[in-house]
Protein backbone atom coordinates (compact mmCIF):
# COMPACT_ATOMS: atom_id res chain seq x y z
CA UNK A 1 0.00 0.00 0.00
CA UNK A 2 1.34 3.42 -0.92
CA UNK A 3 2.24 5.13 2.37
CA UNK A 4 1.26 8.55 1.11
CA UNK A 5 -2.29 7.43 0.45
CA UNK A 6 -2.66 6.84 4.17
CA UNK A 7 -2.11 10.48 5.05
CA UNK A 8 -5.18 12.11 6.55
CA UNK A 9 -5.83 15.60 7.82
CA UNK A 10 -8.19 17.21 10.20
CA UNK A 11 -8.53 20.76 11.46
CA UNK A 12 -10.03 22.02 14.64
CA UNK A 13 -10.81 25.35 16.28
CA UNK A 14 -8.77 26.06 19.39
CA UNK A 15 -8.81 29.26 21.42
CA UNK A 16 -9.94 31.32 18.46
CA UNK A 17 -7.21 29.88 16.24
CA UNK A 18 -7.30 27.06 13.73
CA UNK A 19 -4.89 24.16 13.92
CA UNK A 20 -4.09 21.99 10.96
CA UNK A 21 -3.28 18.62 12.48
CA UNK A 22 -2.12 15.77 10.27
CA UNK A 23 -3.60 12.65 11.81
CA UNK A 24 -0.50 10.72 10.75
CA UNK A 25 2.69 12.70 11.24
CA UNK A 26 6.38 12.36 11.95
CA UNK A 27 8.06 12.70 15.29
CA UNK A 28 11.84 13.11 15.41
CA UNK A 29 13.53 13.21 12.02
CA UNK A 30 16.13 10.57 12.89
CA UNK A 31 13.42 7.94 13.38
CA UNK A 32 12.40 7.96 9.72
CA UNK A 33 13.93 6.34 6.70
CA UNK A 34 13.06 8.84 3.99
CA UNK A 35 11.30 12.11 3.43
CA UNK A 36 7.87 11.30 2.10
CA UNK A 37 6.29 14.67 1.52
CA UNK A 38 5.56 18.08 2.95
CA UNK A 39 2.50 19.74 4.31
CA UNK A 40 2.74 23.49 4.33
CA UNK A 41 0.33 25.38 6.54
CA UNK A 42 0.25 28.86 5.16
CA UNK A 43 0.68 30.53 8.50
CA UNK A 44 4.12 31.83 9.27
CA UNK A 45 5.37 29.44 6.56
CA UNK A 46 5.15 26.57 9.03
CA UNK A 47 6.15 23.54 6.97
CA UNK A 48 5.60 20.03 8.29
CA UNK A 49 7.67 17.29 6.67
CA UNK A 50 6.24 13.78 6.43
CA UNK A 51 8.59 10.84 6.65
CA UNK A 52 8.13 7.22 5.70
CA UNK A 53 8.99 4.65 8.32
CA UNK A 54 9.13 0.89 8.25
CA UNK A 55 7.00 1.05 11.39
CA UNK A 56 4.46 3.81 10.88
CA UNK A 57 4.03 7.52 10.47
CA UNK A 58 4.26 9.28 13.79
CA UNK A 59 1.30 11.34 15.04
CA UNK A 60 1.61 15.07 15.58
CA UNK A 61 0.34 16.09 19.04
CA UNK A 62 -2.81 18.16 19.00
CA UNK A 63 -2.31 21.89 19.05
CA UNK A 64 0.77 21.94 16.82
CA UNK A 65 0.79 23.80 13.54
CA UNK A 66 -1.40 26.56 14.89
CA UNK A 67 -1.85 29.72 12.93
CA UNK A 68 -3.77 32.91 12.81
CA UNK A 69 -5.37 34.76 9.96
CA UNK A 70 -8.44 34.74 7.77
CA UNK A 71 -8.26 32.31 4.85
CA UNK A 72 -7.02 28.87 5.84
CA UNK A 73 -5.05 27.13 3.13
CA UNK A 74 -2.83 24.13 3.59
CA UNK A 75 -1.18 21.82 1.12
CA UNK A 76 0.43 18.43 1.40
CA UNK A 77 2.46 17.21 -1.54
CA UNK A 78 4.93 14.52 -2.43
CA UNK A 79 8.39 15.99 -2.95
CA UNK A 80 9.95 15.99 -6.46
CA UNK A 81 11.24 12.61 -7.51
CA UNK A 82 8.49 10.49 -6.00
CA UNK A 83 6.00 8.50 -8.08
CA UNK A 84 2.95 10.69 -7.61
CA UNK A 85 1.79 13.98 -6.22
CA UNK A 86 -1.04 14.54 -3.83
CA UNK A 87 -2.40 17.88 -2.77
CA UNK A 88 -4.84 18.56 0.04
CA UNK A 89 -6.37 22.01 0.27
CA UNK A 90 -8.50 23.12 3.14
CA UNK A 91 -10.49 26.35 3.18
CA UNK A 92 -11.84 27.51 6.54
CA UNK A 93 -13.93 30.47 7.57
CA UNK A 94 -11.11 31.50 9.86
CA UNK A 95 -7.58 30.13 9.53
CA UNK A 96 -4.17 30.92 8.16
CA UNK A 97 -2.26 33.73 6.52
CA UNK A 98 -0.84 33.42 3.03
CA UNK A 99 2.63 31.90 2.92
CA UNK A 100 3.67 34.27 0.15
CA UNK A 101 3.10 37.12 2.57
CA UNK A 102 4.29 35.55 5.75
CA UNK A 103 7.66 33.93 5.13
CA UNK A 104 9.07 35.74 8.18
CA UNK A 105 12.69 35.37 7.04
CA UNK A 106 15.53 35.56 9.51
CA UNK A 107 17.08 38.90 8.61
CA UNK A 108 20.85 38.94 8.10
CA UNK A 109 22.08 40.93 11.07
CA UNK A 110 25.21 42.03 9.21
CA UNK A 111 22.98 44.09 6.91
CA UNK A 112 21.19 45.88 9.74
CA UNK A 113 22.95 48.94 11.06
CA UNK A 114 23.06 49.13 14.84
CA UNK A 115 21.53 52.33 16.18
CA UNK A 116 23.68 54.35 18.56
CA UNK A 117 22.88 56.34 21.66
CA UNK A 118 23.13 59.97 20.57
CA UNK A 119 23.72 61.56 23.98
CA UNK A 120 25.03 59.43 26.81
CA UNK A 121 24.04 62.05 29.35
CA UNK A 122 20.35 61.52 28.61
CA UNK A 123 18.16 58.54 29.48
CA UNK A 124 17.40 56.15 26.62
CA UNK A 125 14.20 54.54 25.45
CA UNK A 126 15.39 51.10 24.23
CA UNK A 127 13.09 49.23 21.81
CA UNK A 128 13.36 45.44 21.47
CA UNK A 129 11.33 43.34 19.05
CA UNK A 130 10.94 41.73 15.63
CA UNK A 131 10.19 42.90 12.07
CA UNK A 132 6.83 44.39 13.07
CA UNK A 133 8.91 46.81 15.13
CA UNK A 134 11.73 47.29 12.63
CA UNK A 135 11.65 46.28 8.95
CA UNK A 136 13.76 49.01 7.35
CA UNK A 137 11.48 49.59 4.38
CA UNK A 138 12.33 46.23 2.85
CA UNK A 139 10.15 44.22 0.50
CA UNK A 140 7.13 46.21 -0.63
CA UNK A 141 7.84 49.04 1.78
CA UNK A 142 7.62 47.29 5.14
CA UNK A 143 8.09 49.48 8.20
CA UNK A 144 7.79 48.82 11.92
CA UNK A 145 6.32 51.07 14.58
CA UNK A 146 9.70 51.44 16.26
CA UNK A 147 10.98 53.22 13.18
CA UNK A 148 8.28 55.86 13.33
CA UNK A 149 8.00 56.55 17.05
CA UNK A 150 10.86 59.02 17.52
CA UNK A 151 8.84 62.16 16.55
CA UNK A 152 6.63 61.53 19.58
CA UNK A 153 9.61 61.98 21.92
CA UNK A 154 11.60 65.09 22.78
CA UNK A 155 15.07 63.93 21.73
CA UNK A 156 16.59 66.79 23.70
CA UNK A 157 15.42 64.91 26.79
CA UNK A 158 15.71 61.25 25.82
CA UNK A 159 17.44 59.04 23.26
CA UNK A 160 15.33 56.61 21.23
CA UNK A 161 17.22 53.50 20.10
CA UNK A 162 15.59 50.70 18.11
CA UNK A 163 17.34 47.34 18.67
CA UNK A 164 14.63 45.28 16.95
CA UNK A 165 15.55 42.94 14.10
CA UNK A 166 13.39 40.94 11.71
CA UNK A 167 12.77 37.24 12.02
CA UNK A 168 13.55 36.96 15.71
CA UNK A 169 11.55 35.46 18.52
CA UNK A 170 12.08 36.05 22.21
CA UNK A 171 14.15 32.87 22.15
CA UNK A 172 16.50 33.81 19.33
CA UNK A 173 16.88 37.42 20.40
CA UNK A 174 18.18 35.97 23.66
CA UNK A 175 20.26 33.06 22.32
CA UNK A 176 21.93 35.16 19.62
CA UNK A 177 23.23 37.40 22.43
CA UNK A 178 21.31 40.37 21.06
CA UNK A 179 19.75 40.94 24.43
CA UNK A 180 23.19 41.01 26.04
CA UNK A 181 24.20 43.85 23.72
CA UNK A 182 21.10 45.78 24.72
CA UNK A 183 21.70 45.07 28.39
CA UNK A 184 25.28 46.31 28.11
CA UNK A 185 23.95 49.67 26.85
CA UNK A 186 21.37 50.11 29.63
CA UNK A 187 22.05 52.55 32.44
CA UNK A 188 19.99 53.69 35.45
CA UNK A 189 17.04 55.83 34.41
CA UNK A 190 16.58 54.17 31.03
CA UNK A 191 13.41 52.55 29.70
CA UNK A 192 13.18 49.23 27.83
CA UNK A 193 10.09 48.19 25.87
CA UNK A 194 9.87 44.61 24.55
CA UNK A 195 7.45 43.15 21.98
CA UNK A 196 7.65 39.56 20.73
CA UNK A 197 5.13 36.95 19.63
CA UNK A 198 4.97 36.89 15.84
CA UNK A 199 7.80 34.36 15.47
CA UNK A 200 7.45 32.54 18.76
CA UNK A 201 4.56 30.18 18.18
CA UNK A 202 4.99 26.84 16.47
CA UNK A 203 6.46 23.42 17.10
CA UNK A 204 9.90 23.24 18.67
CA UNK A 205 12.06 21.18 16.31
CA UNK A 206 10.06 21.96 13.17
CA UNK A 207 12.75 22.90 10.59
CA UNK A 208 10.45 25.52 9.09
CA UNK A 209 10.48 27.45 12.36
CA UNK A 210 14.23 28.03 11.88
CA UNK A 211 15.00 27.43 15.54
CA UNK A 212 12.71 30.24 16.70
CA UNK A 213 9.79 28.51 18.41
CA UNK A 214 9.78 28.66 22.17
CA UNK A 215 7.74 26.78 24.73
CA UNK A 216 4.21 27.73 25.69
CA UNK A 217 3.53 29.52 28.95
CA UNK A 218 5.76 31.23 31.50
CA UNK A 219 7.20 28.31 33.47
CA UNK A 220 10.76 27.11 33.96
CA UNK A 221 10.38 23.85 32.03
CA UNK A 222 12.58 23.22 28.99
CA UNK A 223 12.44 21.13 25.83
CA UNK A 224 15.60 19.89 24.10
CA UNK A 225 15.96 20.93 20.47
CA UNK A 226 18.54 19.58 18.04
CA UNK A 227 20.00 22.38 15.98
CA UNK A 228 21.07 22.03 12.31
CA UNK A 229 24.72 21.65 13.35
CA UNK A 230 23.83 18.79 15.68
CA UNK A 231 24.18 20.73 18.91
CA UNK A 232 21.49 20.53 21.57
CA UNK A 233 19.62 23.54 22.95
CA UNK A 234 17.44 23.63 26.04
CA UNK A 235 14.47 25.67 24.85
CA UNK A 236 12.63 27.63 27.52
CA UNK A 237 9.09 28.96 27.56
CA UNK A 238 8.13 32.24 25.96
CA UNK A 239 7.58 33.72 29.40
CA UNK A 240 10.99 32.61 30.62
CA UNK A 241 12.73 34.58 27.88
CA UNK A 242 10.54 37.63 28.47
CA UNK A 243 11.37 37.45 32.16
CA UNK A 244 15.09 37.53 31.32
CA UNK A 245 14.59 40.81 29.49
CA UNK A 246 12.66 42.27 32.41
CA UNK A 247 15.01 41.19 35.17
CA UNK A 248 18.05 42.17 33.13
CA UNK A 249 16.70 45.66 32.50
CA UNK A 250 15.67 46.17 36.11
CA UNK A 251 19.02 44.95 37.42
CA UNK A 252 20.63 47.82 35.51
CA UNK A 253 18.26 50.42 36.90
CA UNK A 254 15.89 50.67 33.95
CA UNK A 255 12.10 50.62 33.80
CA UNK A 256 10.94 47.50 31.93
CA UNK A 257 7.81 47.61 29.76
CA UNK A 258 6.20 44.68 27.95
CA UNK A 259 3.61 45.09 25.22
CA UNK A 260 1.75 42.41 23.28
CA UNK A 261 2.26 42.18 19.47
CA UNK A 262 0.57 44.25 16.81
CA UNK A 263 -2.44 42.36 15.40
CA UNK A 264 -2.61 40.73 12.00
CA UNK A 265 -4.65 42.40 9.30
CA UNK A 266 -7.20 39.56 9.42
CA UNK A 267 -7.64 39.40 13.20
CA UNK A 268 -8.94 42.73 14.43
CA UNK A 269 -12.52 43.13 13.20
CA UNK A 270 -13.96 40.60 15.64
CA UNK A 271 -12.34 39.70 18.92
CA UNK A 272 -8.62 39.70 19.46
CA UNK A 273 -5.31 38.36 18.20
CA UNK A 274 -2.50 36.90 20.34
CA UNK A 275 -4.68 36.05 23.32
CA UNK A 276 -2.20 33.62 24.88
CA UNK A 277 0.84 35.79 24.21
CA UNK A 278 -0.86 38.79 25.83
CA UNK A 279 -1.80 36.70 28.85
CA UNK A 280 1.75 35.45 29.27
CA UNK A 281 3.15 38.96 28.79
CA UNK A 282 0.89 40.32 31.50
CA UNK A 283 1.77 37.51 33.89
CA UNK A 284 5.51 37.99 33.34
CA UNK A 285 5.18 41.72 33.95
CA UNK A 286 3.19 41.17 37.14
CA UNK A 287 5.54 38.49 38.46
CA UNK A 288 8.71 40.44 37.75
CA UNK A 289 7.82 44.06 38.43
CA UNK A 290 7.49 45.32 34.87
CA UNK A 291 4.84 47.51 33.27
CA UNK A 292 2.48 46.04 30.68
CA UNK A 293 -0.04 47.28 28.15
CA UNK A 294 -1.98 45.25 25.62
CA UNK A 295 -0.79 46.78 22.35
CA UNK A 296 -2.74 44.16 20.41
CA UNK A 297 -5.98 45.58 21.73
CA UNK A 298 -4.85 49.21 21.69
CA UNK A 299 -4.38 48.86 17.93
CA UNK A 300 -7.41 46.62 17.46
CA UNK A 301 -9.73 49.18 19.02
CA UNK A 302 -8.14 51.95 16.95
CA UNK A 303 -8.54 49.91 13.75
CA UNK A 304 -12.24 49.50 14.47
CA UNK A 305 -12.62 53.25 14.51
CA UNK A 306 -10.71 53.57 11.23
CA UNK A 307 -12.65 50.92 9.30
CA UNK A 308 -11.52 48.05 7.10
CA UNK A 309 -10.82 50.08 3.95
CA UNK A 310 -8.53 52.47 5.77
CA UNK A 311 -6.83 49.71 7.74
CA UNK A 312 -6.06 47.88 4.49
CA UNK A 313 -3.74 50.77 3.56
CA UNK A 314 -1.84 50.27 6.80
CA UNK A 315 -0.38 46.95 5.63
CA UNK A 316 2.39 46.42 3.09
CA UNK A 317 1.77 42.69 2.74
CA UNK A 318 -1.15 40.33 3.18
CA UNK A 319 -1.41 40.46 6.91
CA UNK A 320 1.61 41.01 9.12
CA UNK A 321 3.87 43.93 8.23
CA UNK A 322 2.78 47.54 8.09
CA UNK A 323 3.33 50.18 5.45
CA UNK A 324 4.89 53.52 6.32
CA UNK A 325 1.50 55.04 7.14
CA UNK A 326 0.57 51.95 9.12
CA UNK A 327 3.80 52.11 11.10
CA UNK A 328 3.12 55.76 11.91
CA UNK A 329 -0.41 54.90 13.01
CA UNK A 330 0.78 52.06 15.23
CA UNK A 331 3.59 54.16 16.70
CA UNK A 332 0.97 56.63 17.87
CA UNK A 333 -0.95 53.75 19.42
CA UNK A 334 2.19 52.69 21.29
CA UNK A 335 2.32 56.20 22.74
CA UNK A 336 -1.35 55.85 23.76
CA UNK A 337 -0.43 52.62 25.53
CA UNK A 338 2.55 54.22 27.25
CA UNK A 339 0.38 57.15 28.34
CA UNK A 340 -1.99 54.68 30.00
CA UNK A 341 0.69 53.13 32.23
CA UNK A 342 0.48 53.75 36.00
CA UNK A 343 2.23 57.02 36.81
CA UNK A 344 2.79 57.73 33.09
CA UNK A 345 6.59 57.55 33.56
CA UNK A 346 7.45 58.57 29.98
CA UNK A 347 5.20 61.64 29.84
CA UNK A 348 8.02 64.07 30.76
CA UNK A 349 10.00 62.86 27.73
CA UNK A 350 7.27 63.19 25.11
CA UNK A 351 7.22 65.87 22.44
CA UNK A 352 4.18 68.05 21.92
CA UNK A 353 2.75 65.60 19.33
CA UNK A 354 3.32 62.79 21.81
CA UNK A 355 1.63 64.62 24.67
CA UNK A 356 -1.34 65.33 22.41
CA UNK A 357 -2.13 61.60 22.16
CA UNK A 358 -4.72 60.56 24.73
CA UNK A 359 -4.09 57.57 26.99
CA UNK A 360 -5.65 54.36 25.79
CA UNK A 361 -9.05 53.47 27.20
CA UNK A 362 -10.20 49.87 26.56
CA UNK A 363 -13.16 49.33 24.27
CA UNK A 364 -15.53 47.27 26.37
CA UNK A 365 -17.60 46.40 23.30
CA UNK A 366 -14.96 44.07 21.87
CA UNK A 367 -16.54 40.75 20.87
CA UNK A 368 -14.66 37.48 21.38
CA UNK A 369 -13.80 35.35 18.35
CA UNK A 370 -13.89 32.31 20.63
CA UNK A 371 -17.35 32.34 22.25
CA UNK A 372 -18.43 29.44 24.45
CA UNK A 373 -19.62 26.46 22.47
CA UNK A 374 -23.37 26.08 22.20
CA UNK A 375 -24.70 23.05 24.06
CA UNK A 376 -25.56 20.16 21.80
CA UNK A 377 -29.17 19.12 21.39
CA UNK A 378 -30.17 16.15 23.54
Amino acid sequence: MDTLSRLRFQHRACDGLFSLTPALFLGEREKHSQLLGKATTECGSITHEFYESSQRLFPLPEGEGQGEGKACTATARRLPGFRAALVFIFMCATGFLSAAEDERPVVDASKVAAEKIANGALPTFHIVGDSTVRSGGGGAGLWGWGERIKPFFDTNKINVVNHAIGGRSARTFYTESRWQKVADAIKPGDFVIVQFGHNDQGRIGDPAMKGRADGKGIGDETVEDTMPDGTKEAVHTFGWYMAQFVTGAKARGATAIICSPIPHKQRWEKGRDFASIAEWDEQVAKNNGALFFDLTMVITDAYKKEGADKVATYFADKGTHTSDIGAQFNAARVIAGLQSLPGNPLEPFLSDPGKAIAPYQPDTQTISTNPPAKPSNP
